[in-house]
């Protein structure tokens, strides 16, 4: 079974080029479009309903570029959106959510920390999926502002490290073995934090695992291309100058809006 259209990915921003890579690399040859609603970042702090909104007219523009599946590269997006997604579409959705389940299993102390979104903590999936590891103490922090900070290219600015202290000092002192990053912004922190964690505590993130599932997804659902390594699309609906900064200048980016 082959299939040649496009994978779908979308973000509130330009973070969810972090899942993007991982299905790159895993799936070289699959043409793939990512759309960043910067426009609206962050989705953190917006209501369930605004999120459902925006992640719908998302949706409908990579289907009118004929995507054939859609990761929902946005952690926010999918504990607050993904059910309604799913209900009212067909094509088949791959969303992303905290890994605690990784993080819980292989905690030594019993206690790991999750830096996520409001939007993220503060949903429905969320809080189930944390209810199943009743042993495990979960250290919950609100990212606030660095997804702005990420979005306006301040990656490695001071107030970055000042806010990234602040939030992970606590978790240290509560004896966290692992922190899970719950926003694919996140793991553009990841040499910030290293500076700040000790060299004990393990960082998780969901990209790998999420290009496996879309790799399963298409095995047993879609199909696969079989043609050669095409070139990737990027969309974004504002300045497109950070989206080619984190893509390393290699990739043309679209400004459109949507």
């Amino acid at each position: 079974m082959t299939n040649n259209n496009p994978i779908g990915v979308f973000d509130s921003g330009i973070g969810g080029t972090s899942i993007w890579r991982a299905i790159h690399e895993l799936l070289p040859n699959e043409k793939t479009i990512y759309l960043a609603d910067s426009k609206n970042a962050p989705y953190g702090q917006k209501s369930k309903e605004e999120i459902v909104a925006l992640s719908k007219k998302n949706v409908d523009f990579l289907i009118a570029n004929k995507c054939k599946l859609i990761v929902v590269a946005c952690n926010t997006a999918t504990t607050n959106a993904i059910q309604e997604l799913r209900a009212d579409y067909e094509i088949p959705f791959i969303g992303i959510e905290p890994a605690i389940k990784p993080a819980a299993h292989n905690s030594k102390t019993q206690v790991i920390g999750i830096l996520a979104t409001k939007g993220t903590l503060n949903s429905e999936l969320f809080n189930k999926t944390a209810e199943m590891f009743q042993d495990t103490k979960i250290i919950e922090q609100v990212g606030y502002g660095l997804v702005q900070l990420i979005e306006d290219g301040n990656l490695n600015s001071a107030e970055m490290t000042q806010l990234l202290e602040s939030y992970l000092q606590p978790m240290i002192e509560a004896n966290i073995d692992y922190l899970v990053l719950g926003c694919s912004h996140y793991p553009y922190l990841i040499p910030q934090i290293k500076k700040i964690l000790p060299e004990h505590i393990q960082i998780i993130d969901s990209g790998e695992a999420v290009a496996r599932q879309t790799k399963n997804v298409l095995r047993e659902k879609v199909g696969f291309s079989n043609t050669e390594q095409s070139e990737p699309v990027f969309y974004v609906n504002s300045n497109p100058a950070v989206l080619e900064s984190i893509l390393n200048n290699k990739y043309n980016v679209i400004q459109k809006d949507f």
